[in-house]
């Protein structure tokens, strides 16, 4: 049986998680900014559909991105080649970070193929929109003449990173906001992405699962770290494209 929690109830031991459903810690409590950064500091998420209470996980094993195992495709190369030319040339693509926090969510939160409802409710964009201008929750965004046509968004806590969605509009836009995403973070000594959840989209750009204890063990020395500042994405024409990391390497995570 899980934990119900009221507002001033901490959190359970995340040893409690069931196995069935496999990561389900605890429920009820709110979104406020403190109780989610309470979460994100002891490797608990939410994550709950509409019409359900708030439901907090701590999953085993837990999804991971290393920021120097991002796989970074051929094409997926070529496009952001394409996009770091226009955004210093004709500016026909731009990439910006944390100017339309919320316009992100809601882009997250829109209709996907293969796919009903979402659990980006209006509760979930209120929360994490207080934990972004409260300065630890970013977005990365992708502008084609003006128009956002993907993004991405996460929780930011020292040098720990929890990646939470993304979505795209045209082809592959989600990939490049997430691709500058990394590459900011790993500039800036970030060595891991919380992905939370296994999804073979996760693993072909290079995430693996791994015991929710390594997770912990390294969240526990990340978040004590400074929070980043400066939230700009890099110049990649200045700086070049990270190389991807070889199969043998991501097998080998």
């Amino acid at each position: 049986m899980i934990a119900w929690l009221n507002i001033d109830t901490p959190f359970p031991d995340v040893s409690r998680a069931l196995k069935d459903p496999a990561g389900l810690l605890a429920a009820g409590a709110d979104l406020s900014p403190p109780r989610l950064l309470e979460a994100y500091r002891q490797g608990i998420f939410p994550w709950f559909s509409e019409g359900q209470p708030i439901l907090w996980w701590s999953t085993d094993p837990r999804m991971v991105l290393r920021t120097d195992r991002f796989t970074v495709s051929d094409s997926l190369k070529k496009t952001l080649r394409r996009i770091e030319r226009s955004r210093h040339g004709d500016r026909l693509w731009q990439v910006t970070f944390d100017t339309v926090f919320e316009q992100v969510m809601r882009g997250c939160a829109g209709p996907r193929r293969h796919e009903q409802g979402t659990w980006i409710s209006p509760e979930i964009i209120e929360g994490y929109t207080g934990l972004h201008q409260a300065g630890y929750a970013h977005s990365s965004e992708v502008w084609l003449n003006g128009e956002l046509v993907g993004g991405a968004y996460g929780v930011a806590i020292g040098r720990m990173f929890y990646g939470e969605s993304m979505f795209a509009r045209v082809s592959d836009a989600s990939k490049v906001a997430l691709a500058h995403l990394v590459f900011f973070l790993r500039s800036h000594g970030v060595e891991m992405i919380d992905c939370q959840q296994e999804t073979s989209h996760l693993a072909s750009l290079g995430a693996r699962p791994i015991p929710r204890d390594d997770f912990l063990r390294h969240l526990r020395g990340a978040i004590r770290e400074p929070q980043i500042h400066g939230w700009q994405p890099l110049n990649l024409l200045e700086t070049g494209i990270p190389p991807a990391a070889s199969a043998a390497r991501v097998a080998r995570a």
